[in-house]
């Protein structure tokens, strides 16, 4: 899910719990709906990452979420990235 469509849906009320996961180094949003977890995703439909938690929590702060679960059992920082 774009992040047009996200901000649309959280200020309907559609969606009321996101997640910030921690991935190896980067971090992801899940957000929760009634009919499961969704993905923020690019405009391309790539899975939307960040590098920081401050910068994913920006991120949730900007569509309008004043809360958010932090997952960071996997979370290595130290972790480096393969080039694609």
């Amino acid at each position: 899910m774009d992040e047009r469509l996200m901000k649309a849906m959280v200020a309907a009320g559609a969606i009321k719990k996101i997640n910030i996961i921690a991935s190896g180094a980067r971090f992801h949003i899940e957000a929760n709906t009634a009919n499961g977890a969704v993905t923020a995703e690019t405009h391309k439909g790539k899975v939307k990452t960040w590098v920081s938690l401050d910068a994913a929590a920006r991120w949730v702060r900007s569509l309008g979420m004043g809360a958010a679960h932090i997952h960071l059992t996997h979370w290595q920082p130290g972790q480096r990235e393969l080039p694609v």
